[in-house]
């Protein structure tokens, strides 16, 4: 039954692609080919007067949500995309189609058990935003506090499901069938966005990620995080601060305001590698609908974010590698850059690191001849994912919503400054972040963070010299005999014994006197315990 459903959304998709002749899409796309005779079955439409991006737009707004956040998510991308298309794809960052007032009031009504004009002073029928999963009201609380109001749309979970299994049926194909399938690991691709998606349809979920991005920002004069009404939210509702700022799409309001823009664009690359790297919790749905700019200073504007369903973590593994692939790639350590993928095992492990290093070279090396504003980093991922086919280099699941994410950053700070330098802006972010996970404030944290388990360890140590003194002895008194062939065996027991508890002894000391010098203002008693630690040891060793 599942199947069946699934080849006719296949069917579905197809026939709208056909209606908006969008006929190339579907010769393209290699799933679709096999349904090429539904050509022969619905009549294409022959008036293709409206221009192909406006086609792409509403083909994407019938398909639903998810072929939306398709399209939000490659509209930034206006140095990959023809303008025409690029500018009417920025049109599904927040003006699809709503959902009747009616029909929103209804639900905020079940939502709170009471007339909605009952928990709010006021509440605006006409929708202020639209998207492909939600739509915002604006509001004021009793006290008169402008707010907004954002509700799911209805049954928007069903649409998400059905094309899900679709996406399930294509990656399972692929998986079986395609040469590239155990490369680029479709499934566990689907997977983590579906992951995403779901988690994207809980309004609660999403105001503890604001509440979370706020704490991260809350002394920050980059970035302003609205405030949430966490008594006024349920699983289908969210109500925030409303922000008074400027479109970040809007560059001649913002040009009118005399904002920095040069600053804002540099902003938006700190906050966004600060996110990554030094709170590993980041927005990953920062398309142009969910950015603002407050310009209270011209000199010193601040972005405003919203919608926070989306968020993104990574692995300490996955920082380290990545951050170590950035700034390899900064300073053309191309050696560096195939050590690493080999060492992560994004790579196999045979790999020839000299090849791999070669074929990476010659990706990189013909950019870096571009003064650093001119680079890409979009472009120059997509020649070295072509270059890493050669090698078999297993696409990272967990790695997609990142570099989606980063792909946007990049793509709106040119879109705000054309002569962005990305690699300037982040580089001292990552340098210093590396230097903190490598150096003595490092190993400091570690040890801070392994504390509790150090005191349970030293709470123990007693115990465990204590069993091991007992074992000696019944050792001993099992050879307590007069055979003088044994009386070798005696005093070898005995400096067992002896070395036993010195190392224990020592070991103890040195790490006390470590606790001690590290978290007392007074350090002398640390060092005097190190010392005698350190003396057990040597006394304790081999001869003495």
């Amino acid at each position: 039954m599942r199947r069946r459903k699934t080849l006719f959304r296949m069917i579905a998709i197809q026939r709208v692609l056909v209606r908006h002749s969008l006929d190339e899409v579907i010769t393209a796309t290699h799933f679709l080919r096999p349904l090429r005779f539904l050509f022969y079955l619905f009549p294409r439409a022959k008036d293709i007067s409206e221009p192909l991006g406006t086609r792409i737009r509403l083909a994407l707004i019938e398909l639903g949500p998810i072929f939306v956040k398709f399209g939000q998510a490659i509209s930034t991308r206006r140095d990959l995309l023809p303008p025409d298309i690029a500018d009417e794809l920025a049109m599904l960052q927040d003006r699809v189609p709503p959902f009747p007032a009616d029909e929103a009031k209804a639900m905020l009504d079940a939502a709170y058990g009471q007339p909605v004009d009952e928990v709010f002073s006021r509440f605006d029928k006409e929708p202020f935003a639209a998207a492909s999963i939600a739509q915002v009201h604006t509001a004021a609380l009793q006290d008169g506090t402008e707010i907004i109001v954002k509700l799911l749309r209805p049954g928007v979970r069903k649409l998400i499901d059905r094309d899900l299994d679709v996406l399930y049926a294509i990656a399972d194909l692929a998986d079986r069938y395609w040469e590239l399938g155990k490369r680029l690991r479709p499934l566990e691709v689907v997977a983590e966005y579906e992951k995403t998606i779901i988690d994207e349809l809980d309004m609660m979920r999403e105001a503890a990620n604001t509440a979370q991005l706020k704490r991260n920002f809350e002394d920050s004069d980059k970035l302003y995080v609205p405030e949430v009404y966490y008594d006024y939210c349920r699983p289908q509702v969210l109500v925030q601060e409303r922000i008074d700022g400027i479109p970040i799409s809007d560059m001649d309001a913002l040009r009118e305001s005399g904002a920095n823009i040069q600053m804002l664009a540099e902003n938006g690359v700190e906050i966004f590698f600060t996110q990554v790297f030094r709170h590993n919790f980041f927005h990953a749905d920062m398309h142009p609908g969910n950015i603002f700019v407050i310009v209270d200073d011209p000199e010193k504007p601040r972005y405003a974010a919203v919608d926070f369903g989306i968020v993104g973590t990574l692995s300490p593994m996955d920082q380290k590698y990545l951050a170590g692939n950035f700034l390899a790639f900064f300073d053309r350590d191309y050696h560096r850059i195939a050590k690493l993928h080999i060492d992560s095992g994004w790579v196999p492990p045979e790999t020839r690191i000299d090849e791999l290093e070669t074929a990476v070279r010659s990706v990189c090396e013909p950019i870096f001849n571009k003064p650093l504003s001119e680079i890409s980093f979009a472009q120059v991922m997509i020649r070295l994912f072509e270059t890493a086919r050669r090698f078999n280099m297993e696409i990272q699941p967990q790695l997609i919503l990142l570099q989606k994410t980063l792909f946007n950053i990049e793509g709106l700070g040119r879109q705000l400054y054309p002569q962005l330098d990305l690699w300037k802006t982040a580089h001292p972010i990552l340098r210093q972040w590396m230097e903190e996970q490598v150096g003595p404030r490092a190993a400091i944290r570690q040890l801070r963070e392994d504390l509790p388990q150090i005191r349970e360890s030293l709470r123990e140590l007693p115990g465990i010299v204590r069993y091991l003194s007992g074992q000696i002895e019944n050792e001993r008194r099992l050879l307590e005999v007069s055979s003088p062939e044994l009386a070798s065996i005696r005093d070898l027991l005995r400096r067992q014994h002896r070395q036993r508890f010195l190392l224990a002894s020592g070991a103890t000391a040195i790490i006390s006197g470590a606790l001690i010098a590290i978290l007392t203002t007074g350090t002398w008693p640390g060092w005097l315990l190190i010392g005698a630690g350190l003396i057990s040891l040597y006394t304790a060793r081999p001869g003495s």
